[in-house]
């Protein structure tokens, strides 16, 4: 089997937010999807060892922010790279905090989502969270930014626990 065919699937970027009591958290996500639009559903697909899990798993709720091709890699190494356990990831960034509680990233974002979740689907190594869409608005007509985008124009990397991470297989020596 070719794993390497899981690379043509078209993904977004996305920071997904959450809270836990006063504590807010965010992180790059690409397998954010529409569910349904009548009554309005996405899921999300978080690795359980992230901190953003652990705040959505608490609050049963999260906002995920579209991302444009405009962010600079900075910017997204700030919510992909790094542990909010270490680093206050807020620190000099546009957000809000939306109708759920949920830290809402408006700067380089071209659209946001705050979704209330309704349903936790265990994948072994990640959780989709899936829920209602309470609030969303459309911030620009920015171009948004594709998984592709990031990979063939940024040169960015998927992290290990990202659900689309595929290892490259090594030719064996022959």
């Amino acid at each position: 089997m070719d794993l390497g065919a899981l690379r043509n699937i078209g993904y977004g970027m996305y920071i997904i937010g959450a809270r836990k009591g006063e504590r807010i958290n965010a992180q790059i996500a690409n397998t954010l999807f529409q569910i349904t639009s009548d009554p309005p559903t996405l899921a999300v697909s978080i690795n359980k060892s992230n901190l953003t899990h652990e705040f959505i798993e608490e609050s049963k709720a999260f906002s995920a922010s579209v991302l444009c091709e405009e962010a600079g890699m900075p910017f997204i190494g700030k919510f992909g790279f790094k542990s909010g356990r270490d680093t206050n990831k807020f620190e000099n960034v546009e957000y809000k905090i939306g109708w759920t509680g949920a830290p809402i990233v408006l700067e380089n974002a071209t659209a946001y989502f705050e979704v209330q979740v309704e349903k936790e689907v265990d994948m072994g190594t990640h959780t989709i969270f899936i829920g209602r869409v309470v609030d969303a608005e459309v911030l620009n007509q920015k171009t948004c930014m594709s998984y592709s985008y990031y990979h063939e124009v940024k040169r960015g990397l998927t992290p290990k626990a990202a659900p689309s991470y595929v290892a490259d297989k090594k030719e064996p020596n022959k």
